[in-house]
Formats: structure tokens, C-alpha cells, sequence
């Protein structure tokens, strides 16, 4: 049997307009074409050594939307003790900050550690955001799963609302508590805890943050639409901005106070191109605007 390797035709990174002019980078991938009376053999995959390929081609997100009801949706008694062990790690923190405070007097810097932290978890949200929005797939080890989320998030944004909020919190509660238990047992200085208790506990609920800038203001409760009006928390309005093309900025979800600097900054566009001469990724963001993109409304989704 002979076997002759030619090259197919070549994938071109699909950039938006404005960034076409400024990237020209091809992906090769060979095929093997046999010449045989047999049946064909099982096709190879291809060698990732030799190979860089955009994510999305590889892991596209989840193509079918929550139905009524959907047990994914629902918590179960696992998330539920990942939040309580989530939440008790804060506020041990915040208590032993509060004690120490107490104990030394002094209660300004522990307030400024914490007012820090949420500025600080804000931030991450965004970094995070922005991460997982724009790289990898279902099929990355640890993130796979809130990947494949937050990028069907895209498509069907309403479906955050539906989440019960063991299930929306749980696995951010399990980072926090893992991260938050040694630096409580180990340490006593009031202004670090203040700072871990605050950001770790913002971090912690910057989905339901997030899942609330989805609600409609009437179904909010009073004190969290005050609290968005007030810019406390990330509002509907701000974050409706990311969920339109070209559907790369806004990425922070717990105040949203960095959103401005970031996108005027264009921080997220440079890391971007960085990630791309280093490693030869695109992210998502610098694919034209596709099905996986395009909101799909709750009736449409539904119905279908």
C-alpha cells in the first residue's frame, strides 16, 4: 500500500477586519491519502507538537441550551457544602481580622486591606473572565467545565439566571475555601485577613454578582438594585455592553469599576496579541462573530 502525505488546504485565522491587516499566520495540517482496495484505516489526529490550533476549532462550546427544569442547573448536596465551606473560611477570616483589629487597636488599616480587596477582586474577575472566555475548551483539565460555560454563556446569557445558587457559586467556593483555609490557620495580622476575608469573598460570589446583571431590575431585591445603581455592584446595563459584539470587553463582574481602564487601555487586546507571538493561540475574541456568539433569546431557546 502506498502512502503519500500532501498538505490540505491551509486554515487561515479568521480575524476581525481590523487585525487582519496586521496578522498573517496559516495552519498547515497534512493528511494522508491511501491508495488501497481495503477499507480506509481509523483517521490519525494530529500531532499537537506540531501543531498550534485555535481552541475553538478543537473544543467549540456547548451547542445545545438548558431546557426547563434541566438537572444541570439544579444544586445538589455537594455544592452546597463546597459554599458552606466556601463562606465559613470568609468569615473566619473576617472574625480573626475583627478580633485582631480589636485586640491592637487599630481599625483603619484592616478597612483599607478589605476596601483593597474587593477593588482587587474585581480585577481578578476580569483577568479570570477574559481567561476563560477566550481560551481553551470543555476538554482543558480543571477549567474545562466553567470554560465550556462562560463561552455557552454567549449564546444563551439568560440561562445564568436559571441556576440555583449552590450550583452558580460552587465551584469558585471550592477554589476559595482551599485557598483561604491555610492562610487563616497560619496567620493572625488582622489587615492580611481583612484583605483575604473581603476578596476571596467577593471573588467567591462574583457569579451571583454576575448571574444579578442578567436579572430584569424588577425581580431584584431592592437592596441589590440600589447597590448596582450605586455601582457597588456591577450593574444590568454596564455588563449588557459585553454581551455585544465584538464581544471583548467589560469582562469584570464584581463591581466593574476596572472595566473603563482596562478597555481604554486595551490591557486584555495586548495580553492577547502577546499570548499569540509566544504560543501562536488566537483567543476567541479575534474570531469574526459567529452562531456561538449570537445570543439566542430564552422563548427562541425553548422552543427549539
Amino acid at each position: 500500500m502506498a502512502i503519500l502525505a500532501q498538505p490540505a488546504p491551509s486554515l487561515r485565522p479568521h480575524l476581525p477586519h481590523r487585525r487582519r491587516a496586521r496578522f498573517s499566520h496559516q495552519i498547515s495540517l497534512l493528511t494522508r491519502v491511501h491508495c488501497s482496495a481495503t477499507a480506509p484505516s481509523k483517521p490519525r489526529r494530529p500531532n499537537s507538537d506540531n501543531l498550534t490550533l485555535d481552541p475553538t476549532l478543537l473544543t467549540p462550546a456547548a451547542t445545545r441550551p438548558p431546557v426547563i427544569n434541566d438537572p444541570a442547573l439544579k444544586s445538589n448536596w455537594s455544592h452546597r457544602a463546597w459554599v458552606a465551606g466556601g463562606c465559613t473560611t470568609v468569615l473566619v477570616s473576617l472574625a480573626k481580622s475583627a478580633v485582631g483589629a480589636a485586640d491592637s487597636h487599630i481599625w483603619l488599616e484592616p478597612i483599607l486591606a478589605g476596601l483593597i480587596g474587593y477593588v482587587m477582586a474585581d480585577l481578578g474577575s476580569g483577568v479570570y473572565h477574559w481567561g476563560i472566555d477566550n481560551y481553551g475548551g470543555a476538554g482543558t483539565p480543571v477549567f474545562g467545565s466553567q470554560i465550556e460555560a462562560f463561552q455557552g454563556h454567549h449564546r444563551w446569557p439568560w440561562t445564568i439566571t436559571r441556576r440555583q445558587f449552590a450550583n452558580n457559586l460552587h465551584a469558585l467556593a471550592r477554589a476559595v475555601a482551599f485557598a483561604v483555609l491555610p492562610i487563616i490557620l497560619i496567620c493572625d495580622d488582622p489587615v492580611v485577613l481583612g484583605f483575604v476575608g473581603v476578596c476571596s469573598g467577593c471573588i467567591m460570589f462574583s457569579q451571583q454578582f454576575h448571574a444579578w446583571a442578567h436579572t430584569t431590575k424588577s425581580k431584584l431585591p431592592p437592596l441589590v438594585a440600589a447597590l448596582q445603581d450605586g455601582g457597588v455592584l456591577v450593574s444590568r446595563s454596564q455588563h449588557a455592553a459585553h454581551h455585544r459584539a465584538p464581544y471583548n470587553n467589560n469582562y469584570c463582574i464584581v463591581s466593574g469599576v476596572w472595566n473603563e481602564t482596562l478597555d481604554s487601555l486595551r490591557v486584555f487586546e495586548a495580553m492577547e496579541m502577546v499570548i499569540f507571538f509566544k504560543f501562536g493561540v488566537r483567543p476567541r475574541s479575534w474570531t469574526d462573530p459567529n452562531s456561538d456568539w449570537t445570543e439566542q433569546s430564552e422563548a427562541t431557546s425553548l422552543s427549539s
